[in-house]
């Protein structure tokens, strides 16, 4: 067992940049202490959703404050819920989701698993899956786990709440989520569970059944969802506008490097390593101009690529972007595409590279300005390329190709 070096108030300090709320904090404080007295760890846990499988920045949020308290000497219980999966948590959502099958969240919850040591010392980590548990529960004991909670408090969650209102259905097994999640803190005995905004009910649900057990209740923290790289939407698959922990490094820090200043500084805040003290010289700096803001996305960027890729790639894909951006230089292996002279049709050739995967998506990045020709933004969607000349059209941060008229 890790001895637990570091001060309750200091843990405290570290653990509450960029959180949303630790409820209640000073409960979580005497706990705190308590486990520091006693040298033994707090039990930790996280519940995971393995019908998403793929882990963005976003995700890594609430992630890296998990790896925090294992550095600390806290006890990880990354729970993966293979169980619950099967039912669907409709958190956040204004309609059911679709019921996985075993077998997909036996496949989803491996490559998760991968995935999340990429933030976790899973060497520290213990894995649990609530299908051993809650598998085991008969008609009757649901029932009995039921008779803890009334319909009128699972129904005051926000999502339900809307969808009562507005006579959208809400089907029996969706109201068992929250009460079969809370019911894997009375089993782990938790002393505390992080997740985001978006799933402070199912948190709580756990500290009010511990309650009714007879147990400690546990202290919930709560991190907030991230922006992605368009800085209006949460980072999603869906949106477009994530960050996967799989992107190539040339990838990753160049899409760190699109984001507007403002959302960088949310991240340093979220996504960096670096003790509070240090985050919040950085971005001081930043508010009293002693800090330039493009250097300080470099170094961003730089770090964050080197958690993932380690650090020579970090520094590596940083002097490859200054070469190719910063100091307006193109690097010999762009692609030379001969093209006839005369109207091209942007959105057809942007397809062909492999730049959009949509029509649609190339005509929100004309819209955007995000597509340049010759460093200009371009809006139309043709261009007119002339006999004899050579053009750099470039989408987005990485994207770029040399159009040779023929």
């Amino acid at each position: 067992m890790s001895k637990i070096t570091v001060s309750p108030e200091e843990q405290l300090h570290e653990l509450k940049r960029g959180c949303h709320e630790i409820l209640p904090e000073e409960e979580f404080l005497k706990k705190l202490k308590k486990s520091f007295e006693k040298q033994k760890p707090l039990k930790v846990k996280f519940g995971a959703d393995p019908s998403r499988p793929d882990i963005h920045l976003g995700h890594t949020v609430v992630l890296q404050k998990l790896k925090l308290l294992q550095d600390f000497g806290h006890e990880i219980y990354f729970l993966i819920g293979d169980y619950t999966a099967q039912i669907g948590d409709p958190s956040g959502k204004n309609k059911t989701r679709p019921i996985l099958t075993e077998d997909d969240v036996r496949q989803n919850a491996a490559t998760y698993k991968e995935q999340v040591g990429k933030v976790l010392d899973m060497s520290k980590t213990h894995v649990v899956f609530n299908r051993d548990w809650l598998g085991k529960l008969s008609g009757l004991d649901l029932i009995q786990l039921m008779a803890k909670t009334t319909a009128g408090t699972i129904l005051q969650r926000e999502d339900f709440h809307k969808r009562y209102n507005n006579g959208d259905a809400i089907y029996l097994h969706e109201l068992v989520y929250p009460v079969l999640q809370g019911y894997d803190s009375v089993h782990l005995k938790a002393d505390l569970e992080l997740g985001g905004t978006d799933q402070t009910f199912n948190l709580m649900m756990g500290r009010t059944l511990q309650t009714a057990y007879g147990q400690e209740a546990q202290c919930i923290l709560t991190m907030p969802l991230i922006e992605g790289t368009d800085g209006v939407h949460k980072m999603s698959k869906s949106m477009d506008n994530y960050i996967a922990l799989t992107d190539t490094p040339t990838d990753m820090f160049g899409k760190l490097m699109s984001i507007s200043d403002e959302l960088m500084r949310k991240y340093w805040q979220l996504l960096s390593r670096r003790p509070a003290a240090e985050v919040a010289g950085i971005l001081g700096g930043l508010a009293d101009g002693t800090r330039h803001p493009m250097i300080t996305k470099k170094d961003l960027a730089e770090e964050i690529t080197g958690y993932y890729h380690g650090s020579a790639a970090g520094k590596d894909e940083r002097e490859k972007f200054e070469a190719r951006f910063s100091k307006k230089q193109i690097l010999d292996d762009v692609e030379v595409i001969e093209r006839s002279a005369g109207t091209l049709a942007l959105l057809d050739l942007m397809r062909e590279l492999g730049f959009i995967e949509s029509n649609g998506e190339g005509r929100r990045l004309l819209k955007q300005n995000a597509v340049k020709i010759d460093g200009k933004a371009h809006a139309a969607e043709s261009y007119v390329l002339q006999p004899g000349t050579e053009v750099i059209l470039k989408v987005g941060k990485l994207r770029l190709v040399k159009l040779k008229a023929q």
